[in-house]
């Protein structure tokens, strides 16, 4: 479990690092960006130095630096390797709700 937060907490370093990276190769300031997405400075500086934002932020962020499409795979079902994956996938699209665990 550890090495599970440890990894979310990289992977959420990486994400403010390629943000301010995409900020400098756009030539923007902070504040430029900050005005730009609709965010507050203090939300767009804790987002570049720890990754931490909300979806909102991060994606309005993401939208002013011109790369929206990204969040497009966030959730995308994977592809299908077999007939029998596709026949169950159908069956899970009718359903509301998870299954009760036992």
């Amino acid at each position: 479990m550890a090495s599970y937060f440890l990894s979310l907490t990289g992977m959420l370093k990486s994400l403010g690092e390629r943000a301010q990276r995409l900020r400098l190769l756009r030539n923007l300031t902070q504040q430029e960006l900050a005005k730009q997405a609709g965010v507050g400075i203090k939300a767009l500086r804790r987002f570049e130095s720890t990754g931490h934002g909300a979806v909102e932020n991060v994606l309005r962020v993401a939208v002013a630096l011109g790369v929206p499409d990204a969040f497009g795979a966030l959730f995308e079902v994977p592809a299908f390797n077999s007939l029998a994956e596709i026949e169950a996938s159908a069956a899970i699209i009718h359903r509301r709700r998870a299954r009760k665990r036992r």
